[in-house]
C-alpha cells in the first residue's frame, strides 16, 4: 500500500501508482470524503450543468433591424 508524509504546512504528495490509478494530472483536483475514522481520495468531477451561467458575455444581442438601421446609416455617409 502506497504511503506519503505529511509537510509541516500538511501537504502530501499523492504517490505516482495511485495518481496512476486515478488518471490524475497536474492541477486536476481531488476531493477528500472522511469516513468514521479514516478519509477517501477521489477525483473531483465537474458536472457541466452546474457551470451553466458561470460565464457571461459582454456581447449583446442586435436585432434584424438594428443591423439594418446601421448598414443603411453607414451606407449614407459614402
Amino acid at each position: 500500500m502506497p504511503t506519503a508524509t505529511v509537510t509541516s504546512k500538511g501537504q502530501i504528495t499523492i504517490p505516482k501508482a495511485v495518481r496512476e490509478a486515478l488518471g490524475l494530472e497536474p492541477g486536476d483536483r481531488v476531493a477528500f470524503r472522511l469516513l468514521d475514522n479514516a478519509a477517501m481520495v477521489e477525483p473531483e468531477t465537474v458536472d457541466l450543468k452546474e457551470l451553466f451561467g458561470s460565464l457571461h458575455t459582454r456581447v449583446k444581442g442586435v436585432s434584424v433591424d438594428d443591423m439594418e438601421a446601421a448598414i443603411a446609416h453607414h451606407a449614407g455617409k459614402r
